[in-house]
């Protein structure tokens, strides 16, 4: 497994993993009340933050289990993988596209900021998600 392929299976697990934490933490915190009445930033900015952390450590860790197993192929990349990598990331920018759109209608309507921030968020972590599930077929499959 090539360098950019790893860090695109390590995305999408960090990905669903903090979608799934942030939807139990603010399901938990309504204890079936209004999600409106949540104090939902902080979870999110703890979950988005999470993220990144573990984005980070553990792309550093498969790193270095994927050193000691091939010295040679480690950060190396090619065409296929940039290719790959453009492919992706248009595939995850239509869906923040439309869940920009989204936020746009819910401010047109005046909706609680609650249901505007948590379209954006989502809209991030789909087009993350996506975009990591079209590059893992992309690598496996081909773009062709």
């Amino acid at each position: 497994m090539v360098y950019q392929e790893r860090n695109t299976w390590m995305q999408l697990i960090v990905s669903a993993i903090g979608m799934g934490v942030y939807v139990i933490v603010i399901l938990a915190l309504a204890e079936g009340g209004r999600l409106t009445d949540v104090a939902w930033w902080p979870v999110m900015l703890w979950t988005v933050g999470a993220s990144i952390v573990a984005s980070i450590v553990l792309s550093i860790l498969w790193g270095i289990v994927a050193g000691a197993r091939d010295p040679d192929g480690v950060g190396r990349s090619d065409i296929r993988d940039r290719d790959i990598a453009h492919m992706s990331a248009r595939v995850g920018q239509s869906f923040l596209v439309i869940a920009g759109l989204g936020v746009l209608v819910l401010c047109a309507l005046e909706a609680d900021w609650f249901w505007i921030a948590n379209t954006m968020y989502f809209g991030f972590a789909v087009s993350a998600f996506v975009g990591g599930v079209a590059g893992v077929i992309a690598y496996r499959r081909g773009l062709a």
